[in-house]
């Protein structure tokens, strides 16, 4: 069944569009304060797409992600009582923030940069960051530095493996997808 394949053409296409900049930018400013989906899925095919154009999207989704996050940490910081059904005892994100929490008390400021480099939800750390009043210029440096360093490193490899990688993959989109769907289904089931 040819599902995957429709969709990663789709998705490059979408890359190519001429306003798919000003939507990575949209995505990334919201992914860090309260969006679900990370800017890499549009980050990554925008970059093979266009590889001489991977530094620029890049910056612009660092520079997007690090104004969503002080969108979260002020969040955090002035209206939490919002929030609070979301991530206090028996809310949907209660563990996450708890999680968030320990890390501050463990790490500091090096909890921003990890959260902003890995694929742990930076949203959590962001408004994390506001509830405790984190120092801001330490918040905005952390962000800047973890979020820019993921970005800038998958549109390096994206860019770097271009068009030809993206005509490479292909043909293996649909067994990779099924692949994985299969792995997520066992760790399920594991469980």
């Amino acid at each position: 069944m040819r599902l995957f394949s429709n969709l990663y053409d789709r998705v490059m296409s979408w890359s190519r569009h001429r306003h798919a900049q000003w939507y990575l930018g949209g995505l990334s400013f919201a992914e860090s304060s309260f969006f679900p989906i990370p800017p890499d899925v549009m980050l990554a095919p925008m970059s093979m797409a266009q590889p001489a154009k991977a530094w620029r999207f890049a910056l612009l989704t660092t520079l997007a992600s690090v104004a969503g996050g002080l969108l979260g940490y002020v969040i955090g910081m002035f209206a939490f009582d919002l929030i609070q059904p979301l991530v206090g005892e028996g809310g949907r994100y209660n563990a996450a923030f708890e999680r968030g929490q320990e890390w501050f008390d463990r790490w500091g400021v090096w909890a921003v940069f990890l959260a902003g480099f890995s694929p742990i939800p930076y949203k959590i750390f962001t408004i994390t960051a506001g509830v405790l009043s984190m120092a801001l210029l330490p918040f905005v440096v952390a962000s800047a530095v973890g979020r820019g360093a993921r970005f800038f490193l998958v549109a390096a490899l994206m860019a770097w493996g271009g068009e030809p990688m993206e005509r490479r993959l292909r043909p293996y989109v649909d067994t990779m997808g099924w692949v994985m769907i299969g792995l997520i289904a066992l760790v399920l089931i594991l469980r």
